[in-house]
């Protein structure tokens, strides 16, 4: 901690695109080349402007006279869309996962899934009241790795269940590492969800509280068990599970394929109806999967200690983005394609820091170990890349995208990262990056 250079967001965020360019994603939505005069300081400057939450007004103030608010508003609105800002972003995301470091972490196949509340204006299409913080806004619900980065991100208004975003940002991650693990609380849970994940090869794993008021089915009525036999309310019904089990599925591929939105389904499929046999089939399977995953939970510490102990990444995520967004704590937004967009620009001002967090601490634990230093992968796996009090949020603001790129971008270990990346883009994103 003492070792880690100080450094100002925006020079962060100059350190990424000197290292693989990533503001090339970015331009006119006709999809000519860009106009603007030195387009990646403009892009790199609405970036920090609209992650921190300042808005162009404020940050305009602060960017020591280089851009005006005008300038700004344009660039996010003509140049920056979500798409491409969900295509940058997991460039970092991809480029993250190829340092060595967060391997010691996780192995980016597990995520914790979770919401957090983002104050809103009242009138708008998404806000409303959220009766966990009792005020009104919207939740960002996020899906964060086991090696502490960010790989889904969505707005979803307080009112709906948690639990239908599981499945849709797993399926959207599009990452080398595919994540077969997710960690939720008691929201990101129920009989439907635990239904689909299962069908989807995906072991759902939620923190639940409260699980004695759940249902548990025994697999038969005459099945009786010694010491935990009050547990089980409800049996089994293995014959409409098989009844249905080609249409559920069907469904199954048809969300992994993409035909259908799996938050849509869900959301249907929540809503108890007497008619919708699908639903009761997925209830009943459901119910299966959960009674047997409760079991574990019961009777494994070392369970509920690795649940615990990933759920507390994400709320440890939530925190630190929160820390980035200084700019205000509401966001001042209400077209809903403009709120996703904050919450992208956010995570990418996120992901930046700890890419530069996880470099800087790789570089000092080089350093350490030619000092002679002892220490092990176990003691490294203790450490975390959401270290703040090494960055600079205040202050004027000067972006310095001309200076020499810092010597660390050459080295040869973190070329072949960002060369290990390029090569498991999509083809369209294979550009030779020049040093």
């Amino acid at each position: 901690m003492q070792r880690m250079p100080a450094r100002h967001v925006l020079d962060i965020m100059a350190n990424i695109e000197h290292w693989i360019q990533f503001t090339r994603h970015f331009g006119p939505m006709s999809g000519n080349e860009p106009k603007l005069k030195e387009p990646a300081e403009r892009y790199l400057m609405t970036i920090f402007a609209m992650g921190c939450n300042l808005g162009p007004n404020q940050a305009a103030r602060h960017l020591a006279g280089n851009v005006t608010p005008h300038m700004l508003s344009y660039t996010n609105r003509r140049h920056l869309s979500l798409e491409k800002l969900d295509k940058a972003n997991r460039e970092l995301v991809e480029l993250y996962l190829q340092l060595d470091l967060p391997k010691l972490w996780g192995d980016g196949k597990a995520v914790a899934a979770d919401g957090t509340q983002f104050d809103f204006y009242d009138d708008n299409l998404l806000a409303g009241y959220h009766f966990r913080y009792r005020k009104m806004g919207a939740v960002a619900y996020r899906h964060v790795a086991n090696n502490y980065i960010a790989v889904f991100q969505h707005f979803i208004p307080p009112g709906i269940w948690e639990a239908i975003y599981v499945i849709e940002g797993l399926l959207k991650a599009d990452l080398s590492v595919e994540p077969d693990t997710v960690y939720s609380d008691t929201q990101g849970q129920s009989a439907t969800v635990f239904a689909f994940t299962h069908l989807l090869g995906i072991n759902l794993m939620p923190r639940i509280r409260n699980w004695r008021d759940l249902v548990m089915c025994r697999p038969d009525r005459g099945v009786a068990y010694k010491h935990i036999n009050r547990l089980f309310t409800d049996t089994a019904d293995w014959h409409l599970i098989e009844t249905h089990w080609q249409d559920l599925m069907q469904v199954a591929l048809s969300i992994q394929a993409g035909k259908i939105s799996s938050p849509i389904l869900l959301r249907k499929l929540g809503s108890y109806s007497r008619r919708n046999k699908l639903y009761h089939a997925a209830q009943a399977l459901g119910s299966v999967i959960r009674t047997i995953f409760l079991l574990n939970w019961i009777g494994s510490r070392e369970l509920r200690q690795e649940v615990t102990a990933n759920t507390n990444k994400i709320e440890s995520y939530n925190g630190f983005s929160k820390w980035l967004s200084f700019g205000g704590d509401v966001i001042a937004e209400n077209d809903p394609d403009e709120q996703q967009k904050r919450l992208r620009y956010n995570d990418m001002v996120a992901s930046s820091v700890i890419l530069q967090n996880t470099v800087d601490m790789m570089r000092i634990l080089q350093k350490l170990a030619r000092d002679g230093w002892q220490f092990t992968d176990n003691d490294v796996s203790f450490l975390s890349p959401y270290l703040t009090s090494n960055v600079k949020r205040f202050g004027e603001f000067n972006l310095k995208l001309k200076r020499p790129p810092e010597p660390w971008i050459k080295d040869s270990i973190f070329q072949q990262a960002a060369g290990s990346m390029r090569a498991k883009q999509m083809p369209d994103s294979n550009v030779e990056v020049t040093n």
